[in-house]
Order: C-alpha cells, then sequence, then structure tokens
C-alpha cells in the first residue's frame, strides 16, 4: 500500500497522457449520484403535494396555507442549518464510509414518517427531523469528492452527482403523482424508502478511502493524488475555521444563492399551478424539463473550468471565469415577471427558469469545489457544513419572506427579482475575500 502511496505526480501525468487509468473513482461519483438523488426525491414530495395538502381535513388534506407552508419550510432550513454545526464534523471525525451511512439512515427514516402527519405541528415535527439528517449529505459528498478526485476533475465530478438534485425532482415529479392517485398522499412519502436502504448496503460493502481500496490501481491512485499528496494528521479545530477569510468567501455566496434553488425547489409547482392553472398531473412536464435543464447545466457547468484550463487559464481562475458566466446566465430569469398567463407565457415561462435553474446548477458545482480548491482534504467536511449552514439559514429567511410575500401580495414578481439579483454580488465577494482562490495552507 505504502509503493502505491508513493507513486508521484509525474508519473500520473505521464500515466493521465499515455496509459489507461482505471475508472473507479468514477463508480464512486455513481454512489454519491444516488445518494443525492434520494436526498431530493425526499425533498420534492412536500412541494408536489402543496396544492393537496391545501385542501381542508374533511377534502383528505391538512388546511395548509401560503403562510404555514412558507413557515414549515423554514422550520426545515432552519434544522438543516443546526444540522450542519455537526454533519461536516461529524464526517470528518468518523470518516466518509459510516458518516455517510449514519446520515442516510436518519434522513431516511424521517422522510419516511411523514407518512404519519395529519396536521401542520405534525408535517413541521417531521420536516425538522428530515433537516437534521438532509443536512449531512453534501458535507459527506463534497469530502468524499476531495478524496477521490484531483483538483481539476472536482467541479465535473460534483456537476454530475449534483445533478443527481435535478434527477430526484424528476423521479418524485413522475412518482408521487402515482403513489397519491393508487394510495393517497400519506403513501407518497415511502416512496424512496427502498431506494435508501439499498444505497445503505451498496456503500457498506463498496466504498472505501483511495488507499484502502482493493480495486484501485496505483496509477489510478496517483492520478487522484496528483496535487501533493496531504499526510494523515488530526482533524481541523473547527473554530479556527471561523477566522480565516476563505471561509466567508464560501460561505457569503452559499448565504445568497442556496435559497434561490430552495425557492425553485419548493414553490415552481405552486408557480405554475397558480399562474397558468396546472393540476398536479399536468404539473409533470414543465418541471421536468426544468430539472432536465438543470441537470445538463450541473453538469456542463462543472465541465466548463476544464475547458478553460485548456485554454490556457490557471484552474482558479478558470473556476472563477465559469461562476461568472452561471451568474451573468441567470439575470434574465427577472423576465418571468411580463409574462401573460396564456400557453405561450406558460413556454417562456419554462424557458426562463431552464436556463436560470441550469445556470444555478452551474454555479452551485463550482461554489462548492471552492472549499476542496482553498483548503486542505482534512477540512473540506467541516468548511462545506459551514458553507451549507449559511445557505441554510438564508434558506430559513427566504421562505418566510417569501410565504408572507405570496400571502399579502398573491405575485412572484419580488422573489423572481431577488433570484436574478444575487449572483454576481455574491461571486465580487468571493473575489474579494479570496483572491485567485488563495489555498490555506495550514489551519491546525
Amino acid at each position: 500500500m505504502t509503493n502505491r502511496v508513493e507513486f508521484g505526480a509525474q508519473e500520473a501525468t505521464e500515466l493521465s497522457a499515455g496509459t489507461r487509468l482505471g475508472r473507479v473513482r468514477w463508480t464512486i461519483c455513481a454512489m454519491l449520484f444516488a445518494a443525492t438523488t434520494i436526498n431530493y426525491m425526499d425533498r420534492q414530495v412536500l412541494a408536489l403535494l402543496k396544492p393537496t395538502l391545501m385542501h381542508s381535513a374533511a377534502q383528505g388534506g391538512i388546511g395548509l396555507t401560503e403562510e404555514s407552508f412558507g413557515t414549515v419550510v423554514a422550520v426545515f432550513t432552519a434544522f438543516y442549518a443546526l444540522g450542519q454545526l455537526g454533519a461536516g464534523r461529524f464526517v470528518d471525525k468518523v470518516g466518509t464510509r459510516i458518516g455517510y451511512m449514519v446520515i442516510m439512515a436518519i434522513w431516511s427514516l424521517s422522510a419516511m414518517s411523514h407518512a404519519l402527519v395529519n396536521s401542520v405541528l405534525q408535517l413541521g415535527i417531521a420536516r425538522s427531523f428530515l433537516g437534521i439528517g438532509e443536512s449531512g449529505n453534501f458535507p459527506a459528498a463534497n469530502k468524499t469528492n476531495a478524496e477521490w478526485f484531483p483538483q481539476k476533475e472536482r467541479s465535473f465530478s460534483f456537476g454530475i452527482f449534483n445533478c443527481g438534485a435535478n434527477v430526484g425532482v424528476i423521479l418524485a415529479t413522475l412518482l408521487v403523482p402515482l403513489a397519491t392517485y393508487f394510495f393517497g398522499w400519506h403513501a407518497a412519502f415511502l416512496v424512496t424508502g427502498f431506494f435508501s436502504a439499498s444505497w445503505i448496503l451498496v456503500w457498506y460493502f463498496k466504498y472505501h478511502k483511495p488507499t484502502e481500496h482493493s480495486t484501485l490501481s496505483a496509477a489510478e491512485l496517483a492520478y487522484i493524488n496528483q496535487e501533493l499528496p496531504e499526510k494523515p494528521g488530526p482533524s481541523t479545530p473547527w473554530v479556527k475555521l471561523f477566522g480565516i477569510p476563505q471561509t466567508w468567501a464560501y460561505a457569503i455566496p452559499k448565504f445568497l444563492t442556496d435559497p434561490i434553488w430552495w425557492f425553485y425547489l419548493y414553490w415552481l409547482p405552486s408557480y405554475f399551478s397558480d399562474k397558468f392553472h396546472l393540476s398536479l398531473a399536468g404539473l409533470g412536464l414543465p418541471i421536468l424539463i426544468v430539472y432536465n435543464a438543470s441537470a445538463v447545466g450541473s453538469i456542463y457547468g462543472g465541465w466548463l473550468p476544464a475547458s478553460f484550463i485548456r485554454m490556457g487559464l490557471t484552474a482558479e481562475r478558470a473556476r472563477l471565469v465559469a461562476m461568472l458566466l452561471c451568474a451573468c446566465l441567470i439575470v434574465p430569469v427577472f423576465l418571468i415577471n411580463y409574462l401573460h398567463a396564456d400557453n405561450f407565457g406558460k413556454w417562456i415561462a419554462i424557458g426562463l427558469l431552464s436556463l436560470a435553474a441550469a445556470a444555478h446548477q452551474g454555479w452551485s458545482a463550482n461554489l462548492f469545489t471552492t472549499a476542496s480548491d482553498m483548503f486542505p482534504r482534512s477540512a473540506v467536511g467541516s468548511v462545506t457544513g459551514i458553507g451549507t449552514m449559511a445557505g441554510a439559514v438564508g434558506g430559513f429567511l427566504f421562505p418566510l419572506l417569501a410565504g408572507h410575500i405570496l400571502q399579502i401580495l398573491h405575485s412572484y414578481s419580488i422573489l423572481f427579482i431577488i433570484a436574478a439579483s444575487v449572483y454576481l454580488p455574491s461571486l465580487f465577494i468571493l473575489v474579494l475575500l479570496a483572491p485567485g482562490l488563495k489555498k490555506v495552507e495550514s489551519v491546525a
């Protein structure tokens, strides 16, 4: 094993040019993709069932309102934010193999517990436990990504497994109406249980760190570690991370832009339903188109830095240029406010939202990867947890604002203006606090 670790960066470069590398790292990426898919299936069920749950108890719902829906979403994101305080640290302490299994088990059981809900209060309680469980997905996935991919591939691999968020929404859009129609809305919350249990078993038997993986070749291990390999050491003191500018360079853009994705996730079904009078079954096509487009954006946005590197840019500059392009592509979504509620307007709305969602996922793939660009692998889980916590705090505040605005104004205009305008300032803050994505050499 020692000989494999010492296989150097020069040899890795030569092999990557002239020898076929193994594909074990892409198998790991596929497992991360599956986990993220399940994660977002669990999240999306509530958004799809919102119109049904707004019916009175006598009509089969629980009497949900716009404001109480915003409150329930805020409760979820508040506990999601609180979970980040420990999720990244937990994964850094116990490792990705055990940590990810525990995280998946908690959120899956919490998601299925929604089948027992019969009131808004019970729904809020169930969402709080789901928030705690789901908070660990991206810290665990991002740390795994940093362990298994060299810097130049990380945003691409992140883009691939991050598009599981879009596939999860798509699968939920297909399965939830069917489960609701045949078995009732309570049963719709159970649809992911089988997938979760299967994933935990596969992860337990198939996942190991690169240096402990029995089928990983020395060539692929060297390729993964083509930057200077880090020596094993104690985990990073968590509190010290808050004194490092790069932590805030990562966390503040997460705070500002993550809520926009949550807004799309939870309010697009009701937007199409309210604006264009679509039924639960009729929501399928618009949602499928938007999230298929965002899946393309996730992969292509993650691939962009590699293409810029081939054009001669440094890895750090390529990352920032890709983020600038994505931020600019999101701006036109504010035009959705000027559309008419007819069939033509519906398709223009689908186009604008598809572009914005795709660009957001490209932005997200690169923003997530800046954590592993700037920090040593021993700190990536903790830094990701801090950033995801910041995003969840924004995600807690934004649903309260959205629910209040919709309850009073019955208009999405202000919300789409915000969605269009936060990305370019976020990029400016990132560059201001961490010029050139400067590497943090030591945080011990």
